[in-house]
């Protein structure tokens, strides 16, 4: 699309329960993670739960492969990078006297960097594999790359922050401001043209994409006051 219809700059706005109501927020570089996912299968021989010996259990080889997924980022991250490894997800069985044949795992890994994206796929492969193999089971992996991180431009970021003190004044605008763990496939525009992401507060709303969120429609104006501001300062 950007090569069709090439662009100066872009520019992106995302409400943010948690921070201050219609708080302006900035982050040159980057501002939001680079999201994967994993699908672990962890596949072993069922049976009687009375009669574990007789069984090679997925539960127990899955339970280890949770436990050994949480040293990847404490050991194989460094710690002046950000990384997440999250099991958010973990099915195994019916009945509580019969060991399954199979335990299924689902993870979601977040990350910034492209060293550490690589590295955390890598171990985490690793890890489930020689895990279950411990326990005399089988881990298959399907690793799937997702969103890119978000890297905004630090010109525009810095420009857009001018623009939003010189319209609400420096109470309305935070002070360094953050990076996030979720992601955004804004991240595909700035890698095709200059431009920069940026956030403003919801207030006390529960989190995104909860299902008790409320956003706060007292920012629908100071926010398209900011865009019209944007525009026309960029476009002078």
């Amino acid at each position: 699309m950007l090569e069709r219809f090439p662009v100066d700059a872009v520019f992106g706005l995302h409400n943010w329960p948690g921070v201050g109501r219609g708080q302006f927020g900035f982050v040159p570089g980057p501002a939001m993670a680079a999201v994967d996912k994993a699908e672990i299968r962890v596949t072993g021989k069922g049976g009687h739960g009375a009669t574990p010996h007789e069984t090679v259990d997925p539960v127990l080889a899955a339970s280890a492969i949770v436990l050994a997924l949480q040293s990847v980022v404490s050991r194989n991250v460094d710690p002046r990078d950000a990384a997440v490894v999250t099991v958010a997800s973990i099915h195994g069985g019916e009945a509580s006297n019969v060991i399954p044949e199979a335990v299924d795992l689902k993870l979601t890994i977040r990350s910034f960097d492209a060293d550490v994206r690589d590295r955390l796929e890598e171990r985490i492969t690793a890890i489930a594999r020689t895990q279950a193999e411990t326990y005399g089971a089988r881990a298959d992996v399907r690793y799937r790359r997702g969103l890119p991180a978000l890297l905004n431009h630090e010109p525009e970021t810095l420009f857009a922050r001018e623009v939003a003190l010189a319209t609400f004044g420096p109470d309305r605008v935070e002070n360094g401001f953050k990076p996030r763990m979720p992601s955004e496939d804004f991240g595909y525009l700035l890698q095709a043209a200059p431009g920069s992401f940026f956030f403003v507060g919801n207030g006390d709303s529960a989190a995104l994409h909860s299902d008790r969120y409320d956003f706060d429609d007292a920012l629908i104006g100071p926010a398209a006051t900011f865009w019209l501001r944007l525009a026309r300062a960029y476009l002078v």
